[in-house]
Formats: structure tokens, sequence, C-alpha cells
């Protein structure tokens, strides 16, 4: 579970949405309302100001930020941020010092929430000194002003005294380079003048290049002195991190018996009601001595202070959380699952939960609400099958009303349910989530639990009918649901073509925006970084390139909306074919805006795109390919010579020695493979046989990070899990070897069995019987594409099973995003990469327009120097 989405899921039912936009829709013209009065203040003369994201700017108009140095960030809490702020704003501006502040309560929530990132937990304001002595000066004189002032700690930072005033090393202005893995991170420049990741860890550290000032040295001795080393504890492994604290296995060494460890923050990790992460561990001591001599719950050993800090010390209970028995042991994670695999899963699942029925029932006899019941509350000890319950932060007394303050996305109970009415609900979620993990769609449609009851009933023929009956009556508040009952106005089936295309098209039109700026589509959170609402991956170029793609009508407000957008792009927008510029560029091409794309070819040209990594998401290979496309299509020589640039760069990149498992990101999108798309393209444009060549190596250069798993299967090894998909997976790599070993047989280059073989060894991770998400990287759409793309058998089955996440939108089929906690339109993530993958298998000969294709890699059908070797 990827925690940055909860967040995204605060302001709109259906869509992931930038948290900031909740304070815009408070108020009327202006957007004043719900902001502090701090951030309502008019604009000093000669300064100017801009929301960026959940920050207010201001700085001085004629002011030169150096691009990087020591900044200082100010910590504060929800009910002294206002105060704080003004302090900043009345030091800084007279002193001409640029700054940025949280401008109203609930983005300060936000950041200091329990699942907020760590690595701005507590930032509320940075201020930019010029240089050292300003520095000196900010934090002496505003320290003074703010001695006293309550606020989280900054993880990050060197903390001045103890005051609210935190001190790092980073950027002032936005810089972006590879980190090592092919992701694009803020950057700063290190002493030669290369750009290097500006680390942002949970930890002060200082880059190997700066020295640390000396008027800071005490502060940090001080930082230093702070140490675990004199309890009764030895700490030896992290279990857990949140923006609360951490989880901790350690030793008692009075004893040498295994113990858990668990930390606070003050004032960090914010529930619901607002309790910090030390009111939070204090409930949950409160809980289990309550809970004192019963088997379902550990129990405490200590309650201790170190610093500011409060840990809670328990007895270590032996066994594994309950979600880490899915991939071992559900038995859908195959091609063709065997009866008994299915009906022993069943006897043990069965078996499990009524285990778990019980330890929640032994709760509600000592009068406890659990309040924060899901798959990794649950222990399930050496045995198998018992279980014990953990994390009892958000249990309450029954008799409180109790509401949930902290909840698992797909186990939280509607706001209705009180008291062990949420429980209840929980262990229903948990009946159909043992046996179809889905029910973070119960966050967007309640309803959709008996859907999922029919599927999980289908799969798994030996689980009693009752089991799911009552879960759906207790999910949906209906009594006497049953799984036999039609859903509501369901939409067309994926496999209903063309009616389900066309649903999906009014879908997606039905969701635009294009009286917003930021985005066209609602997609993946991705799309609120600077120019993610324009690209192919999560923006409007994606979703109207699939549109286009598949036969609809064209949607010409759309296309309006992406060629004004293109025209003056937001600022720091990516470059790459997939994450920005780029790939507006490709959509634009394709759908006949051939003057625009050269416009925005020809500015991105000039934003030093050759530094950018290797891969196809964002790097050389996609723009590599969007340019030899481009030039081939305009005639433009210039073009081909920057596609040429990319190619080379790329191998010279690639030329080193292969890097260990796990350095490096493998498969289409993040790793060699996209090099070798284009290296392949490359020379059927060129006929230059060292780019097949270079296109072989890549390859295998991928392959060398794929193992196979139990059943034989080749997937891409991440060291903590084995992927199968058409972004990061397996199959991607497939994709574009199953065209490299079409052009080289056509070339008339020796069989390489290797390769061959590796492309077989993939089909079957194309076949599995349950994918976790929909989409088309990380998802069964990317499964069908590449089983029609093939020809190879399995992609009907593949299509019906679709329908397991179909969801309805305004009465039309859509699909949900990533982590399936809302709904999404892009291509990447939603429903346009399915309409994609479905129009890409369900195309007939006679239909209009060629075989829908993922950019740079058609169908055979119309390709037909690639036909794929593993069909």
């Amino acid at each position: 579970m990827d925690k940055r989405y909860e967040v995204f899921c605060l302001v709109d039912r259906h869509f992931y949405e930038a948290p900031e936009r909740a304070t815009a829709r408070l108020g009327g013209e202006g957007h004043q309302e719900g902001l502090y009065e701090t951030a309502r203040r008019a604009v000093p003369q000669g300064w100017f100001s801009e929301r960026f994201g959940d920050w207010l700017h201001l700085q001085p108009r004629d002011a030169v930020m150096p691009p990087q140095g020591w900044k200082v960030h100010v910590s504060a809490c929800l009910d002294n941020a206002d105060k704080t702020a003004a302090k900043v704003w009345d030091y800084c501006v007279p002193r001409r010092i640029p700054f940025k502040f949280v401008p109203a309560a609930h983005l300060l929530y936000l950041r200091n929430s329990k699942y907020a990132g760590r690595h701005s937990s507590g930032k509320f304001v940075t201020i930019y000194p010029a240089d050292e002595a300003r520095l000196r000066d900010v934090l002496t004189e505003l320290g003074d002003l703010l001695a006293g002032e309550p606020g989280p700690y900054v993880l990050t930072d060197l903390r001045w005294g103890s005051g609210p005033l935190y001190v790092r090393y980073g950027g002032f202005v936005p810089r972006f380079c590879d980190d090592g893995t092919g992701a694009v991170v803020p950057a700063i420049e290190n002493a030669e003048g290369r750009l290097v990741p500006d680390r942002r860890g949970p930890a002060f550290t200082v880059p190997d290049w700066v020295t640390l000032p000396p008027f800071l040295a005490p502060h940090l001795a001080a930082r230093n002195g702070v140490t675990l080393a004199d309890l009764p504890y030895r700490i030896e492994s992290a279990l857990h991190f949140s923006n609360g604290g951490g989880v901790y296995r350690g030793t008692d060494l009075r004893t040498g018996e295994a113990v858990v460890l668990k930390e606070a923050r003050p004032h960090a990790g914010l529930a619901a009601d607002g309790a910090d992460a030390v009111t939070r561990l204090q409930r949950e001591k409160d809980a289990l001595d309550l809970l004192a001599g019963l088997s379902v719950a550990p129990a405490v050993r200590d309650w201790l202070t170190v610093g500011d800090h409060r840990f809670l010390v328990m007895d270590h209970v032996p066994g594994r959380t309950l979600n880490s028995f899915f991939a071992e042991r559900h038995p859908l994670l195959a091609t063709d699952p065997e009866p008994a695999a299915v009906a022993a899963y069943t006897r043990w699942a069965l078996t499990v939960h009524g285990n778990v029925e019980r330890a929640v029932a032994a709760l509600h006899g000592r009068g406890l609400v659990f309040n924060d019941l899901h798959m990794y509350n649950i222990m399930v000890g050496p045995d198998g099958t018992s279980v014990t319950l953990l994390d009892f932060e958000a249990a309450a007394p029954a008799g409180d009303g109790v509401r949930q303050i902290v909840a698992h996305p797909g186990f939280v109970a509607p706001a209705g349910r009180t008291g062990f009415a949420i429980d209840r609900y929980a262990l229903a979620c948990l009946r159909l989530a043992l046996f179809l993990p889905m029910t973070t769609l119960l966050a967007v449609d309640p309803a959709k639990a008996a859907h999922l009851a029919r599927v999980a009933a289908r799969e798994f023929p030996d689980v009693p009918a009752a089991f799911f009956d009552e879960a759906v009556a207790e999910i949906e508040g209906r009594p006497g649901a049953e799984v036999g009952t039609p859903p509501r106005a369901a939409p067309p089936a994926p496999g209903d073509w063309p009616a389900a295309r066309d649903s999906m098209a009014r879908a997606i039109l039905a969701s635009a925006t294009p009286e917003r700026d930021d985005r066209l589509f609602p997609g993946d959170i991705a799309q609120f970084a600077p120019g993610g609402g324009l690209g192919l991956a999560h923006g409007a170029a994606g979703v109207l390139y699939a549109l286009a793609e598949t036969g609809v009508e064209r949607y010409a407000e759309g296309e309006r909306w992406l060629l004004r957008r293109a025209a003056d792009p937001p600022r720091n927008s990516p470059l790459g074919l997939y994450d920005g510029l780029f790939g507006v560029v490709h959509a634009l091409h394709r759908l006949g805006h051939t003057p625009a794309a050269l416009d925005l070819a020809s500015r991105a040209l000039g934003e030093g795109w050759e530094r950018l990594p290797v891969h196809l998401f964002g790097g050389l290979a996609g723009i590599g390919l969007v340019l030899d496309e481009l030039a081939a299509d305009t005639g433009d020589p210039a073009l081909a010579v920057h596609a040429g640039r990319a190619a080379g760069l790329a191998a010279e990149r690639l030329a080193g020695p292969p890097e260990p498992r796990g350095h490096r990101r493998a498969g289409l999108l993040y790793g060699a493979s996209g090099a070798a798309l284009l290296f392949l393209r490359r020379y059927e444009r060129t006929g230059e046989e060292r780019l097949l060549a270079q296109a072989a190596d890549a390859l295998r250069r991928d392959l060398a990070h794929c193992r196979a798993d139990r059943s034989g299967s080749l997937l891409v090894d991440e060291g903590d899990r084995l992927m199968p998909y058409l972004g990061e997976g397996s199959v991607g790599i497939a994709a574009v070897l199953d065209d490299y070993l079409a052009a080289a047989f056509a070339a008339g280059r020796p069989a390489e069995e290797d390769l061959v073989q590796a492309g077989r060894q993939v089909l079957p991770a194309a076949r599995l019987r349950y994918y976790a998400q929909p989409g088309l990287f990380r998802g069964r759409a990317g499964m069908i594409w590449h089983l029609a793309r093939t020809g190879a058998a399995g992609a009907a089955a593949q299509i019906e099973a679709l329908d397991w996440y179909a969801m309805a939108y305004r009465g039309e089929l859509a699909f949900p995003g990533e982590q399936m906690m809302r709904l999404s339109m892009d291509l990447a993530t939603g429903t346009a990469g399915c309409l994609l993958a479905l129009g890409a298998a369900l195309h007939r000969a006679g239909d209009a327009g060629d075989v829908p294709r993922l950019p740079f890699l058609p169908h055979p059908r119309h390709h037909p120097k690639t036909r794929p070797p593993s069909a």
C-alpha cells in the first residue's frame, strides 16, 4: 500500500485530487476563505507571491536567489501556525529575505498526518538566507522571536537549540537529475559542478563537499548526544516507519527475550481527531492494559521517554502479518489454478477468519473497539492459523461513541458506523479480501461488494454461500443482501465491443474539466507534479491519444485545451515521452497538429534533454523515438540528427558493465528495454547493423534482472517481489524482445535461442488468474495488450476478468487507478489504458483504422517486419 495516495482521497469521492484544492473550494472570489490570516495579507510592495502546490511563496521582485545553500525550516502545530507565520513574515519582509509557508490549516495537518512523508514532516515555513552570515542572523534573531513555540521535529534537518527552527543544506531552485535507478529527482550541484540527488532522508546529513558552519557545531553535538544507549533494550531492526515514529524489534538485555519498541514523536503523526502520535501511543497502552491476560494482544513491558520521544515496549509476537501470506498461498496467482490448491486455500482462509472473529469478540467482551482491523494488523502465528491483533493506537472503549480516526482504505467503515459496528464492517471486508483483495474499491462504491462477492464465490466454489452473503449485507448496510442479486444499472462488460468502447469514452468525456489549467482528465496523483496533467502517462495527451487510437469521435474542446497548454507549458515540466513535453509532441503529431508539435519540440530541445537518463518513460529512449518518427514524417534532417544523438548517448551510457540486480530498474519504462526499442526503430529507419546488436545487448541487460518463479514464468526480480507487468515487469521486456527477434530473423541473423526462450518464458506471466490492478502498465490491461499483440492464447480470459475491476461513473464503464482507491481516466493507470488495450485485442479486420497501438509498438499486422516469434 502506497501511503502517498491517501491524502489525495480527501477532496473528491471519485477521483484523486490535490489536497490544496480543498482550500480553493472553501472560498469564492480570490479563494481567501480557509486560509490563515497571514496568507490573506496584501503582497508587500516590490514583492511577488505565488501559490505552488501546498506552499505560498513570497520573494522580492529584484532578488536573485542562489541555486542552493543553507535553508531554514520553521516548524509549527495547528494551533500556533498562523501566529508563527505572522512573526516570520514580519521578520523576513523588512530584511528582504525570500520565504514560503503553508497557507492553510488543513494543508499543514496533511503534512503532519500519520502517513505523510517523513521528509516533509514539520516543515511549515522555509526561509532562504543569501549566505552563511545571513543564515546565522536568521537563526539567532528569529530563533529568539519564536522561542518556546511548539512544533513537530523536522527529521531531515539539524535543530537550532530547543525551538522550532531547523536547518539543512539543499536546493533553493528546482533542478533535477537521475538518482541512479532511472528516477528523476530534485538535485543540487556538487563540487565538480555536476548535478547529484538532493538527499532528503529522515536524518540530518551534510553533503561531502559542504562544510558545516562552525556556529552549527554545538547543535550537531547536542543532537548526537541523545541516544538509546542507556536503555535496558537493544534495538536490532526497524519493522515499520510512519510520520508518527518507528516500530523496532529488539531484545530485553535483562532477560534476553525478544521485544517490540514502538516510538511516538510529539506533535507529529496526526490522526483525524487531531491526536498526535504520543496521544495515540498512550491510548494504545491503555487498551493493552485493559486486555491484559488475553492471548489476542501483546503484553506491555515498559513505558518510557527518550528526549521528546515516547516509547511503548511490548512482548514480541512471533509469526507474520496476514497480508504476507497472500503471495505464497493464494491459488489465483497461477495461470490455471489447481482445484486442490483452491480447496486447501479455502479451508485455511475460513479458519483464519474464524480465529480473527473470535479475537475481535474477545476485545468486545472487554468493552473495547479495535477500530483499525485489516490484514497488516493481524499477526498469524507460526502454526499458520492462530492470530494475534496488533496496533491498538486507534482502539477505544465502546461507550465513548467511538468513530474511526485512522483506517486502512480497504477496510474503512462508512461515516455512520460507530462502536462495535466499525469492527463488524472490517470483518465483513476481510471475508472478501481473503479471497479477492480488492476492497479498496468500496471506498468509491460500496455496492461493488456484491460484485466482488459473486466473483469470489465463482473462483472459490467451496466457500459457503452465507459467508459472502453476510459480508455483503454488512458492508451495504442492507439486511438480506445476496450474492446472486444482479448489479444496479451495470455498464457494458469490457468484452462487449464496441459498446464498451463507447461507454468508456463517455465516462472519460464526462469527467473532463476543460475549465481547469492543471489537468483536463482526472488520473493518477502524478498529474499534480509540474506538467503532469499534460503528458502521455497521466495527462491529457495520453487520454486524447487513446481515444483517437480506438476510433472514438474527436474531442475538439480537449484538443484545444492541449494545444493551449502546450503553447505555454507549466514551469519545470519534464521533457520525456511519458512524463513530459515530448509525449505531448507525439500526441499532437498523431492527432494531426504537426505544426504545434514541431513548435513544442523545438522549444523542448533547448531544455538540456541530453542530460536525462536512458529510459523510455522520461529519458533519452522516449525522446529519441519521438524525434525519429517526427523526422521521418516531416523530412526535417535536424530532427533526425537529434534522434541519432539520443541513440548514441543511450548506447554510451549502457556500454558499461551491467548493474547489480536491484541497483537499476528493469523493464520497458525504466530499464534498458526502452533503449532497445529506440535502437530497433532506428535500425529499421537506417539499416545500421550495429543498432540491432545494441538492441540485443540492451535486452540481455534487462533479462539479467529476471528470474523464474515457482511455476517457471520469467519475471523481473526487484528483490522483495517479482514483477510481470508491461511497464516495469517482464511482459514489457518481452514486447520489445518479440520485435527484435522478428527484425533479427528478417535480417538473416543467426537464431538466438536464449532470447527466443526468454520470450516464451514470459508468456505465462501474462496469463495469471489474478492481478492486483487493472491498469495498462501495472495491471491486467497490459497483459491483454501483450497477449493480443503476440496472438497467443489467453487474451479472452483476461478480457473477461477485467470486469472484476469495472466501476460505473455516471452510468458508464470506468476503471480504478493505482492503489484502486479512486477512479482514473489516464493512460498509464486508468480507463484510457484499459480502452487502448481492449481496442488492440478486439479490433477486427475490416474495422476502421489500424489496430490501436502503444507508442512505437504497433501491432504486427501493421508492422510486417515484426511478427512476434513467441506467437
